[in-house]
């Protein structure tokens, strides 16, 4: 029934996977940060930028953002992001796209997250002299982060699953092998449920462990 299978690099395609979900968090957690401390910063134009850039963002389907960054910024503006290869290129390209959507719910985690700090922390660390770029790092972030553990893994788990829209633009992850295999073979079934039970095996483990870390580091009130 699996004989079939031997064809098709499952693992290879599932790496990718991992490698697309592993560099995307990374990059949103960085750049998703960085929009929240915007929104939440005294200066009303960075609030501004960052208000406008998670209500876009957030609302422009991930496909289009996938598409833009492959046709747009590769093929009509010449960017390759330091790569020559077309596998490279796109799966670069790829990534920023995942970065760049999934970057505007991680600023809203966070945002949340930094909602629950209260006030007159922020307050009393402002009387002793520190700026407000030490209150965020010494005062509000870490505590915004414990709070946030649980909306982020949500954040990652949906990301694990997005992944897939970078087969529109021919990077070789698990989509992109399910699309070969089911034109190539006539088990429809059994390869939609061997590439159901690959994202499983990803995002149900990843979910259940940060659940039990959020629980774990959570700020008692």
């Amino acid at each position: 029934m699996f004989d079939f299978l031997e064809d098709y690099d499952l693992l290879g395609a599932f790496w990718t996977t991992v490698q697309l979900a592993v560099l995307s968090a990374v990059g949103s957690l960085i750049w998703g940060t960085i929009l929240a401390a915007m929104r939440v910063g005294p200066v009303p134009l960075m609030r501004g930028f960052g208000t406008a850039y998670v209500n876009i963002v957030r609302n422009i389907p991930l496909t289009v953002i996938i598409l833009f960054a492959s046709l747009g910024l590769n093929q009509t503006l010449g960017v390759s992001l330091g790569a020559d290869e077309f596998e490279t290129i796109n799966f670069r390209l790829a990534v920023l796209g995942l970065i760049l959507y999934t970057s505007s719910f991680v600023c809203e985690a966070l945002r949340s997250g930094i909602n629950t700090v209260p006030v007159g922390q922020a307050e009393a660390a402002r009387a002793i002299g520190l700026s407000f770029g030490q209150v965020l790092r010494l005062v509000v972030l870490p505590q915004a982060f414990r709070s946030s553990v649980v909306p982020l893994a949500n954040v990652l788990i949906a990301l694990i699953k997005n992944t897939t829209v970078a087969a529109a633009i021919g990077v070789a992850e698990a989509a992109a092998l399910m699309k070969d295999m089911i034109e190539n073979e006539a088990q429809l079934l059994l390869i939609s449920a061997i590439i159901a039970f690959g994202f499983v095996v990803l995002t149900l483990p990843t979910g259940l462990i940060l659940g039990w870390v959020g629980k774990k580091v959570a700020v008692k009130r």
